[in-house]
């Protein structure tokens, strides 16, 4: 999804966001460096096989898919991560690993991390790997209408 397809479905839905551009950078815990954003505060999207459906688990930058978690609240028969080649086509419009977590837009169900609700703001890819968006929580919840579960290992929590 280019930013400006983004940008139409944000505004098209009276949402308040910053986008943000920045030198190109491959891994959500890059991104989350060059930005200054805490890992834990950016959202990386990880497209995943749930039995022969594909969906979203977004989880945040500074953790992983626990599929194991996943497998166990979906209750599917196999749950793995998808391979470039099972969805690429899905994301003609999008950087491959770039894809923002709005799977409504593809067809797709997104399981996100109960712990990236803690935080008031959202910050993911926009469909490239120079720009992302920042936005409310409560506003990509009433979009995206993702299923909350705990599905992130490797979380580090810091003392507030």
């Amino acid at each position: 999804m280019s930013l400006t397809k983004l940008k139409e479905f944000l505004d098209s839905n009276q949402v308040k966001y910053v986008a943000i551009s920045h030198s190109v950078a491959y891994t959500a815990q890059g991104i989350a460096a060059l930005v200054h954003i805490p890992g834990k505060e950016l959202a990386k999207t990880v497209v995943v096989k749930i039995d022969r459906d594909l969906a979203m688990a977004v989880v945040p930058a500074s953790c992983h898919v626990d599929l194991a978690l996943l497998k166990k609240a979906t209750g599917a028969g196999s749950v793995q991560l998808a391979t470039e080649d099972e969805f690429k086509d899905r994301f003609a419009d999008c950087e491959t690993g770039a894809m923002p977590p709005f799977g409504n837009l593809y067809g797709m169900t997104v399981f996100a991390a109960e712990s990236l609700s803690q935080d008031h703001e959202i910050a993911f890819n926009a469909g490239s790997h120079r720009e992302l968006v920042r936005m409310a929580w409560t506003d990509f919840e009433r979009l995206v209408k993702p299923k909350m579960m705990k599905l992130a290992a490797g979380q580090h929590v810091s003392a507030a």
